[in-house]
């Protein structure tokens, strides 16, 4: 039975999107079958995986509703063993489309129950926010990734993301378990950095992942080109740095 992994943090521009992306294209390339759940509006996940957003094509937002069926809206990528289930901006919607629906928060859990076997991996990327597609992702997910950018605040936005894991774990998902908190944008030559990773490590201890994604120009450039890291240029510090993310990933089981 495939592995559910969502990758969530409230707080925005973390590199949430980057690690979704590439942790799944890492995975592709240790020949694992895999899904990519682009579960924000803002559908960066879809673009960045080299599909086009404005595409005329059903979308999560289609199946959450019930309009269409998982597997008719699955889509390849130019890796042979990674697909995406595709988002476009309708999804904003969704909060008022499940206002009336009792178990609204398991919704996502209901579509990708019956396809779990067909991956080794499902991925989902989940908005900067709290609101119901991240408790959809949360609910449905067998562990959470957390993405943490080097900077001041980033230990105050954990303590809020595990304040409310506890909450959901509590009433949702009592099987929900930590993958790790990944330390990203890591610029090892500013003190800041150095610090952070450090009270992250000394506080939370194994917690915090081996693998640290470093600050890389090539990764920034990547989703222009609708490519992985690995697809656009797998020799940069990025590609090296999500390969061996996948591997410690692979190494959780």
């Amino acid at each position: 039975m495939g592995k559910i992994i969502a990758v969530a943090n409230q707080k925005g521009g973390v590199g949430k999107t980057t690690t979704a992306i590439n942790l799944s294209a890492g995975l592709a390339t240790e020949v694992k079958k895999v899904l990519l759940v682009d579960a924000d509006p803002q559908g960066n996940a879809t673009s960045g995986s080299g599909i086009d957003r404005l595409g005329q094509r059903k979308t999560l937002y289609d199946a959450l509703t019930g309009k269409a069926e998982v597997k008719d809206i699955v889509l390849p990528t130019e890796m042979p063993t990674m697909w995406v289930l595709p988002s476009d901006k309708n999804l904003a919607g969704i909060e008022i489309e499940l206002a009336d629906d009792p178990d609204r928060a398991n919704v996502l859990k209901r579509l990708l129950d019956p396809i779990r076997d067909y991956f080794h991996y499902i991925i989902v990327d989940c908005p900067p926010s709290l609101g119901i597609l991240t408790v959809n992702g949360l609910t449905a997910a067998d562990s959470l990734l957390v993405p943490i950018q080097c900077e001041y605040f980033a230990l105050e936005g954990v303590t809020e993301l595990f304040e409310t894991l506890a909450r959901l774990k509590r009433e949702l998902n009592p099987n929900l378990t930590i993958e790790g908190l990944l330390l990203t944008m890591y610029d090892e030559r500013t003190n800041l950095s150095t610090a952070v990773a450090k009270d992250l490590r000394d506080f939370y201890g194994p917690q915090v992942l081996k693998t640290v994604i470093p600050r890389n120009v090539r990764l920034a450039e990547a989703p222009s080109f609708g490519k992985p890291i690995i697809s656009y240029d797998i020799r940069s510090r990025g590609a090296e740095s999500y390969i061996e993310l996948a591997k410690e990933i692979l190494s959780h089981g």
